[in-house]
């Protein structure tokens, strides 16, 4: 599916109308959007705050909205760059390349521009996957890197956790699936943020309208179903890694609700990194940033602050 610009920026601003009324909690007004081309597609950014940089990478069902409480916390010591993943949010959506290691090249690709050389990392979803697949990419430029509670194709207990039944989603695409869903991307999305909560209340309505929304753009549904198809393909890149010999040697956080992942996110990264600790958030499954905002900001600021 191709778009062109001018289609693109006329339904998000359509879409910026038509959500004003369901908000999700707003950046900071200094914070700054740019649409940034790079790799061959075009990233949508937010940047704002002065110090060490830091890229908080968001996941499926969400875009870098989902990531606006901890971006007012850590701008005040720190450059914060908040981008939505290749087809998802307000970026681009291109034909291809929803594998992670090209979206860990659209990354880079837009730090280099930004004219940032090293950052931290903070993840969550799929953005897990795509910091994972930057972090082996260019391991010299990030110093810190925390992930929340999801795994990592090819990655530990991968060929374990695929065998849930709640991930039946990951083999859910195609064009017969894209027509299942077009027109009901609430109710598909809803399964996400109820299932995959502690407590679904947590994840609120105007926050479950303002994704939907975001999803039912001409496209994004399509290139959501792509990055799962992706991950058969991200299983071999890391596995091919890690047969290497190589690991992560910076700081590694794993953080998982204590309702989902737990303490798993650290076992999945001790099977690839050298320094991993572990957080368990109480009260929270999958949606940290929705559930347990406060415990979740506090935990990762406290990572990202602890001396080297």
């Amino acid at each position: 599916m191709k778009y062109s610009a001018r289609l693109f920026a006329t339904l998000a601003l359509a879409l910026s109308s038509a959500t004003a009324a369901a908000q999700v909690p707003p950046f900071p007004a200094s914070f700054k959007s740019q649409d940034v081309a790079a790799n061959g597609t075009t990233l949508h950014v937010r940047v704002g705050g002065k110090g060490p940089a830091v890229v908080l990478l968001h996941g499926f069902g969400e875009t870098g909205d989902m990531w606006a409480p901890l971006a007012a916390s850590l701008a005040k010591n720190h450059t914060v760059i908040v981008p939505d993943l290749r087809g998802m949010g307000l970026s681009a959506h291109p034909a291809g390349g929803y594998d992670k290691m090209t979206q860990g090249r659209d990354i880079a690709a837009v730090l280099t521009q930004l004219k940032i050389d090293k950052f931290a990392l903070v993840t969550h979803d799929i953005g897990n996957m795509v910091g994972f697949a930057l972090a082996t990419q260019q391991p010299e430029r990030v110093t810190r890197f925390a992930l929340l509670d999801a795994p990592v194709p090819g990655v530990g207990p991968w060929d374990e956790i695929l065998k849930s039944p709640l991930l039946w989603h990951f083999r859910f695409g195609g064009p017969d699936m894209e027509r299942l869903v077009a027109g009901r991307e609430r109710i598909y999305l809803d399964r996400f943020w109820n299932e995959f909560s502690a407590d679904p209340k947590k994840f609120d309505e105007p926050s479950r309208e303002h994704y939907a929304k975001l999803y039912a753009l001409p496209g994004a549904m399509h290139s959501g179903f792509a990055q799962f198809g992706a991950f058969d393909q991200d299983a071999v890149d890391n596995r091919a890694w890690l047969a290497t010999g190589k690991r992560l040697t910076m700081p590694v956080l794993g953080i998982g609700g204590a309702s989902s992942f737990g303490p798993t996110m650290a076992l999945v990264m001790r099977s690839a990194a050298t320094n991993v600790s572990e957080g368990v958030i109480p009260g929270a499954g999958h949606w940290l940033m929705e559930e347990q905002p406060e415990a979740t900001v506090k935990m990762v600021v406290n990572f990202l602050d602890a001396p080297a």
